[in-house]
């Protein structure tokens, strides 16, 4: 099958688990009855970043959280009725500022902020938890009526890593939570904080056969048991998803291995959590670390069979297709097209770190995003008020149309494939000329403030730009050993002239850790007040080149 007929019938979602209920919620995610088919869907499910879900039912709505650390807002929550198609309905917060560095004052957090959000229901309120890793060490336990929002938040308590709350149905509510081994503590019944003289404790040893990474908490309880995912990567071999269960919740725990699997030309398969759906099958929504992309969702069947829930096929791989119902008519991507027309900007724009409000715009310029640079900086990464959205695989293009004719000497304004190694295509104005530059860029980052320490800049190509239109496409090809970005201009936005040369894009375990995005960017190297207008942001599946 070409790749193009491959795309078209791939559904782009977001997914992972909780512990399931019955109740009935009248949220804001767009109540109607469904219609079903019966389908199939592909694996990966999500073919873009996604990191450390968490996934709840609740009748028969799925509700989602994941991980996006240094962009704002953060925290998105998604809604599906099918675990296969998602759509995003709100952030749990638009900015943090625990500190300067939030605001890329004097450092950043890249790799930082919202980590491993874990999110539950009872008695018709949401509540989800989360620990930056970053100072200060202190989590923040939200609550919501809405799943959409708004979030209220409760308290800030002890950090947990990689936590799992567990809301007991005895009315007591637990957080799980550690790296090496795994901890319990109690929090009080209203998630208000820590329980003063509650359980405290170790609960689940890291062995020896587990040496190495062993995190990532997910827990719930069925059938009167408790069950914690937890992953394994034992040093020299392939990550694993275990399980450990027990009677009681502070143990002992047994445990297995429920999914070692490679899986598309990659060698592991692990990190997610377990949820059930109305019709009693159960799933394991686990993702799989896919280089430039980022980290992908892959959605597994899971079968009880001796009392554990063992993912995959009946092999115990992850399979490439999966017959399923679906909700007819529901197709939804996790990034989209915007033309900035209807007076806010698509949901799923996250800015890098806080935005500076006054230096965007709307209004500026009907239908038209503007960019002000508000402040003078020397590089991309601490640049204030970059847009962006994922890049998705295993094709994308992504196009954007910049008037650049407000620009002022030393600004730098374009389109990037942006990560802690950036690819991008933009305007540079210089000694009053400006010009078309492709560039490669790499992030040194490090010291207290977790701030920019050097960046490896090297210039691909520059041409001379004589008009204030012009337009800059990205093709990125995510299919297993490539990860490869391509860039282009056009000045009117038909004939495309190829710009440097292809880029490998990679995912930053050093210093992002997330996968590759599209980023709109206006900064300024000598002086503020430049403006740069945006008229739109197409995003499209790559064409089919007849590559496989």
């Amino acid at each position: 099958m070409k790749l193009i007929e491959t795309l078209k019938r791939m559904p782009l979602i977001l997914g992972v688990a909780v512990m399931a209920t019955s109740n009935c919620l009248d949220a804001s995610a767009g109540k109607h009855e469904p219609k079903w088919i019966q389908g199939s869907f592909d694996n990966p499910v999500i073919w873009a970043d996604v990191p450390d879900p968490d996934v709840i039912r609740v009748g028969d709505d799925f509700y989602m959280v994941s991980t996006t650390m240094h962009l704002m807002p953060g925290c998105p929550v998604m809604h599906s009725r099918d675990l296969v198609n998602w759509e995003t309905i709100g952030y749990v917060f638009d900015r943090l500022e625990d500190n300067p560095r939030y605001s890329l004052e004097d450092g950043t957090v890249y790799g930082k902020g919202q980590w491993a959000t874990s999110i539950r229901y009872r008695d018709g309120k949401f509540y989800l938890l989360f620990s930056p890793n970053d100072q200060p060490y202190k989590s923040y336990i939200y609550s919501a009526e809405n799943p959409a929002g708004p979030w209220k938040l409760i308290t800030r308590d002890r950090h947990f890593h990689d936590a799992s709350l567990l809301l007991d149905d005895d009315g007591k509510a637990y957080v799980f939570y550690g790296s090496g081994n795994i901890n319990l503590c109690q929090l009080n019944d209203d998630l208000s904080g820590v329980k003063e003289g509650g359980i405290d404790k170790v609960v689940i040893v890291q062995d020896e056969e587990c040496a190495g990474l062993h995190e990532g908490s997910r827990v719930i309880k069925h059938n009167g048991k408790y069950y914690a995912f937890v992953i394994s990567w034992p040093s020299g071999r392939p990550r694993r998803q275990l399980c450990y269960r027990a009677d009681n919740i502070e143990g002992p725990y047994e445990k297995c291995v429920v999914l070692q699997s490679e899986f598309g030309g990659f060698p592991y398969v692990g990190q997610g959590c377990l949820v059930d759906d109305a019709d009693g099958n159960w799933w394991g929504m686990i993702f799989q670390d896919r280089g430039g992309v980022g980290r992908v969702l892959t959605l597994n069947p899971c079968t009880w069979r001796d009392g554990w829930p063992m993912l995959g096929d009946s092999e115990g791989k992850v399979p490439a297709t999966v017959a399923k119902r679906l909700e007819k008519g529901k197709s939804l991507k996790v990034v989209e097209s915007d033309d900035f027309n209807s007076g806010k900007m698509s949901i799923l724009w996250e800015w890098n770190h806080n935005p500076d409000n006054a230096n965007w715009s709307l209004s500026d310029r009907k239908g038209w995003l503007s960019l002000t640079a508000g402040k003078v900086v020397n590089n991309l990464f601490v640049a204030p008020n970059t847009i962006s959205q994922r890049m998705t695989g295993p094709g994308c293009e992504g196009t954007v149309k910049m008037d650049v004719s407000d620009m002022k000497n030393g600004d730098r304004a374009g389109f990037a494939a942006f990560n802690g190694d950036t690819g991008s295509v933009g305007v540079e104005m210089d000694n009053g000329s400006k010009y078309i530059v492709m560039r490669n860029q790499s992030v040194s980052i490090g010291g207290e403030n977790h701030g920019v320490t050097g960046v490896e800049d090297t210039e691909i190509e520059r041409v001379p730009l004589d008009k204030n239109i012009v337009y800059f496409k990205i093709k990125g090809d995510f299919r297993p050993g490539s990860d490869m970005a391509e860039f282009f201009y056009s000045l009117d936005g038909k004939h495309w002239i190829a710009i440097g040369k292809p880029f490998k894009m990679r995912f930053d375990y050093r210093r992002f850790f997330m996968g590759t995005r599209y980023a709109i960017y206006n900064y300024a190297t000598l002086a503020k007040g430049g403006k740069v207008y945006v008229d739109w942001f197409r995003h499209e599946i790559a064409a089919d080149d007849e590559k496989k």
